[in-house]
């Protein structure tokens, strides 16, 4: 690689060229947010903001954002108008409750299509249940919503969610909430080597070295709620993994030295005259 396309790479990195693209929009940043397990929406919005995320998720069965008229509505400090809603389906463990909590939230966000899909397996990994995953994607595509989609780290289901019409692939990189950061970097790679739409690691991230882990493997994107979150100091820990998820991208971009089993000189010999 020459000198002048290394510079014009930096400068465009630098100048925020380097977008996250989803169903043909533009994103500056690749950390993308959730909305719950703050202590309150001033703490959800201040650690949004630190985050620089542009992509909010929200859990349309355990967030108020107008169903309910008398509880506060997430909706006045995330707002549509300057976030993009991500809807998910937290906690439902069927097809049909997937699709049926996209409906809802595209009846309460004017017909919102951008939706992540989740459809879990069991109450105590919160790992995915595939079967079900696949029924509902076939349905919702079918019904024009744009699904992001929460699947494990196979890269033979990745592909598949991939052919049947998702916009981006989620793998998780433990489970949820786990904060153990990521288990299997191979699948991950594997899965961004095969894939032509975007590659968001999803659930397990628990500090900032694993989500500028995830980034140096070559994903497009981190989400993440937990480890924000539930961190001692939130809006600490969002500045924390916007920084981490930049330096990681960067990193993917600038191409890493090969791993090697002994040492070599830093300066070159050839050439000195002792």
């Amino acid at each position: 690689m020459s000198i002048a396309t290394v510079s014009a790479q930096t400068t465009s990195t630098q100048s925020g060229n380097d977008s996250l693209v989803i169903d043909g929009v533009e994103y500056n940043a690749r950390l993308l947010t959730g909305s719950g397990k703050y202590k309150d929406l001033e703490e959800t919005l201040l650690a949004t903001e630190a985050s620089g995320a542009q992509i909010v998720t929200v859990a349309v069965r355990r967030t108020n954002i107008g169903q309910n008229n008398d509880e506060p509505n997430l909706l006045d400090v995330i707002s549509p108008e300057k976030y993009t809603l991500l809807p998910n389906t937290a906690m439902c463990y069927t097809a049909d409750d997937a699709v049926r909590t996209c409906r809802m939230a595209r009846e309460l966000l004017d017909g919102h299509n951008l939706v992540k899909l989740e459809v879990l397996g069991d109450e105590k990994t919160l790992y995915p249940d595939l079967q079900q995953t696949y029924v509902a994607l076939e349905t919702l595509v079918k019904e024009g919503f744009k699904v992001m989609v929460y699947t494990n780290d196979d890269p033979i289901a990745a592909k598949r969610l991939e052919d049947m019409g998702a916009v981006a692939v989620m793998p998780l990189a433990a489970p949820i909430g786990s904060g153990l950061g990521i288990r299997n970097p191979y699948n991950i790679r594997t899965i961004v080597e095969n894939a032509n739409v975007p590659i968001l690691v999803d659930a397990g991230v628990g500090t900032a070295s694993d989500a500028a882990i995830a980034m140096e493997l070559g994903c497009d994107g981190v989400l993440m709620n937990t480890a924000i979150a539930a961190a001692d100091n939130p809006v600490l820990m969002a500045s924390a993994m916007k920084k981490a998820v930049e330096a990681g991208r960067e990193a993917y971009l600038a191409g890493r030295i090969p791993r090697k089993r002994f040492a070599s000189a830093s300066s070159p010999i050839d050439g000195t005259f002792f």
